[in-house]
């Protein structure tokens, strides 16, 4: 009977926002690239069909454009997806520097240095190398005051779109603290807090997820929407419900609220703005690999969320994945298309994951467009660990990511890649998908960061075929105890081991040995950075490590010294100015009574790669894929990305791991960058085959934008490298016909 009541309420609801027109806007129109994903509805497609498939072979570098402040190290990255208004370009550079571009030329109009304004964090050089994906578009009706939203690190700026000048009247002096407004007894308190994605408009709204840590004293991701003029906020969605509130009785604990963090959107939103519903996409409960402490299925983490958007109302959500153990975050904003199925068109909304599969809902009543089925999945864990029994699978549409990895699935390369491969893979004891973690072992494929990842999937609206890249690279996950102390438990060195093992040890390893290029070897620092300097990281974090403001003061200067092998005396390094003595106390004592630090830690996030750096599995390593989402079908697969010097030796074309997304456009063509061989490539939408691919500086981690301007239409891609072992770079590109 209340499942009965249930669906009647949601039909009633569905009704009432079918009808409902809330805001200004009738129509999306795709003939631009205005908003981060081109469009609000997320489907990164244009309707622009000057370059086509006749003509694209053509396509020559029209401009170039460099900030000239990449990192030296090779470790900045640029993941912008740029925005065209009024023949304006808005982009981000390595640095975090917001700037604006003839989009004609490539020549700067004016640009804005977040560095000026958090003077404390601009006295570590390396502070602004972190991440931002794009920015927000406002202007008022008579078009008299236009703004740009842009976010870097735990703060997100207003910015005057004429003229890139602060607005001071906004929020704090010009900006917004996202780390206050949570509701939390965590507000102020140093937790890390980063907006790498950017929120999105709604009427005079400016609705916005964030990064939160990964561990277990992580800050409470919930959705805010705050008002573009004023930066006051407007209205808050507990993704981790609070007493009386729609998902609190799910939760076993009933004092979870208080202590529990993660469930965040980090990857960004879609908007239907004819109805005024935004659809957020969230992430897993911290900290990752270990739920004991979090016991239920942990709404509203790793979940597909429909909200008003003018209030936060609830409306409806789906769980993709009950009490993450595996890191599933939904990876990318959703994208908002129209489908036909027996002759019936319904508004829906499509959903990428990590583990390949796309999860499809009805737009306004949240019913599933196909079915989904609770499969139950292995359920041995660590002791404490309570896994969910099952886990929802979509039966269409097809998978875009293969779904198992077994020992016929080893590399062939060689005949010696392949034996070492095997042996390694005999080392991981369990091979299904959503094995709880364990100390012998277990597969994660595909691997943690996808599958599907934050560049997101592009569908063409005419014909609701979606346009998805994959990487298809194991990656390992094994548990362990949290290793004791030295036998000097309360020593400052014991101290230093302890910090070292809570907080760093799941990337940079037991032995600080790191783990390839992107976790970096800790070992011999001290000939890289001095004591302030390591702090200063620490603090602030860089490019994709967050910030640890919550440790301590004097734990954080036991982690330093540990790490910089100076750890027989108790030195002190003085807290940075931007912490103030008041704040480091709050961040020293503070206690929140329910809170438990999970016993076990994973050894790190270990690729399965030969001793060359090539990928264990048998190709294609990454591919680009069409699915028609009204009959759920793979209509074609192909490999993206290329190793020259294999391909040399007759290896047919292998696919790279890839970071970015792809665009589609009415001119029968997508578009996209994202490989590690440093290239742009243009396939055509039918078959997959490739039509042109042009040479990067750097490989172009981003998904690209295009535009129409003077009689002409672009295609422009950030070339900012830096991930994978890659060179950094700090230059966007621009491509046009002759």
């Amino acid at each position: 009977m209340k499942i009965i009541i249930f669906w009647i309420c949601i039909a009633l609801i569905g009704l009432s926002y079918s009808c409902k027109n809330v805001s200004r806007y009738d129509a999306v129109s795709y003939s631009g690239w205005e908003n981060y994903a081109g469009s609000k509805d997320g489907m990164r497609y244009s309707s622009q069909q000057q370059i086509n498939v006749h003509n694209v072979s053509n396509l020559k570098v029209a401009w170039r454009f460099s900030s000239h402040d990449k990192d030296t190290a090779n470790r900045s990255q640029i993941q912008c997806n740029p925005v065209i208004i009024d023949g304006t370009l808005y982009g981000i550079s390595a640095r975090l520097k917001l700037f604006a571009l003839d989009a004609f030329t490539g020549k700067l109009k004016w640009m804005f240095d977040p560095a000026t304004e958090d003077t404390a964090s601009a006295k570590d050089p390396e502070a602004f190398f972190k991440v931002s994906r794009g920015v927000a578009y406002w202007r008022n009706r008579k078009g008299a005051d236009s703004r740009i939203l842009f976010n870097a690190g735990s703060r997100t700026y207003a910015i005057n779109a004429n003229n890139g000048r602060l607005i001071r009247s906004f929020g704090n002096n010009g900006y917004i603290d996202l780390t206050r407004d949570l509701d939390s007894v965590q507000d102020s308190v140093g937790l890390y807090i980063a907006a790498t994605t950017p929120g999105i408009i709604y009427n005079d709204l400016l609705i916005i997820g964030m990064r939160v840590a990964e561990s277990d004293d992580a800050a409470p991701g919930h959705i805010r929407a705050y008002n573009v003029i004023t930066g006051k906020r407007q209205w808050i969605f507990h993704t981790i419900p609070h007493p009386g509130e729609f998902g609190y009785d799910s939760w076993p604990d009933k004092n979870a609220w208080k202590y529990t963090g993660g469930a965040n959107s980090w990857a960004g939103f879609s908007l239907d703005e004819k109805r005024g519903i935004v659809y957020v996409p969230t992430g897993s409960i911290a900290g990752d690999f270990y739920g004991g402490n979090r016991k239920g299925t942990n709404l509203f983490a790793n979940s597909l969320i429909a909200l008003e958007a003018s209030t936060g109302k609830y409306i409806w959500h789906s769980q993709i994945v009950h009490h993450d153990l595996w890191d599933r975050d939904l990876p990318a904003n959703p994208n908002l298309v129209t489908l036909k199925r027996k002759g019936i068109n319904t508004d829906v909304v499509a959903q990428i994951t990590k583990h390949g599969y796309i999860f499809i809902f009805d737009r306004v009543t949240g019913k599933p467009f196909f079915d989904i089925i609770e499969r139950p999945v292995p359920h041995q864990a660590l002791p404490g660990e309570e896994p969910w029994p099952t886990q929802p699978i979509p039966q269409l549409p097809e998978p875009f990511a293969r779904q198992k990895f077994n020992l016929e699935d080893v590399t062939v390369l060689s005949m010696e890649a392949h034996e070492e491969m095997r042996e390694k893979f005999k080392q991981i004891k369990y091979k299904t998908m959503f094995t709880p973690p364990s100390k012998e072992g277990s597969w994660i494929f595909p691997g943690f960061d996808g599958g599907g990842e934050w560049g997101g999937a592009s569908v063409d609206p005419e014909s609701g075929i979606m346009y998805v890249n994959s990487t298809e690279l194991p990656w390992s996950l094994t548990m362990i105890d949290i290793p004791e102390k030295t036998k000097d438990d309360n020593s400052f060195k014991g101290i230093g081991i302890a910090v070292y093992n809570k907080n760093c040890i799941s990337c940079h390893g037991v032995e600080m040995k790191g783990n390839g290029p992107t976790y970096p070897s800790l070992e011999n620092l001290d000939k890289k950075y001095t004591a302030m300097q390591l702090k200063g990281i620490i603090e602030n974090g860089k490019n994709m490590m967050p910030s640890f403001k919550q440790i301590p003061t004097r734990d954080k200067n036991a982690l330093i010294a540990y790490i910089l092998g100076q750890a027989e005396k108790e030195p002190f390094y003085p807290t940075r100015q931007d912490v103030s003595a008041k704040k480091a106390d709050a961040m020293e004592q503070i206690a929140e009574p329910g809170r438990k630090q999970s016993p076990y830690v994973m050894t790190g996030y270990n690729r399965f790669l030969d001793k060359d750096g090539y990928p264990g599995i048998k190709p294609p390593w990454g591919t680009l894929n069409a699915i028609n989402l009204n009959t759920g079908k793979l209509l074609w697969k192909v490999p993206l990305g290329e190793y020259p010097e294999l391909s040399e030796k007759s290896i047919p074309i292998t696919g790279t791991e890839n970071y970015g997304g792809p665009i589609n456009t009415k001119g029968g063509l997508v578009f996209i960058a994202a490989t590690r061989d440093a290239k742009i490539r243009a396939f055509n939408k039918e078959n997959g085959k490739v039509l042109w691919e042009a040479d990067l500086p750097v490989p172009g981690y981003a998904t690209p934008s295009t535009y129409f301007i003077n009689g002409k239409q672009y295609l422009v891609i950030a070339c900012g490298g830096g991930k994978i072992g890659s060179k950094s770079g700090d230059e966007y590109i621009a491509f046009s016909l002759p």
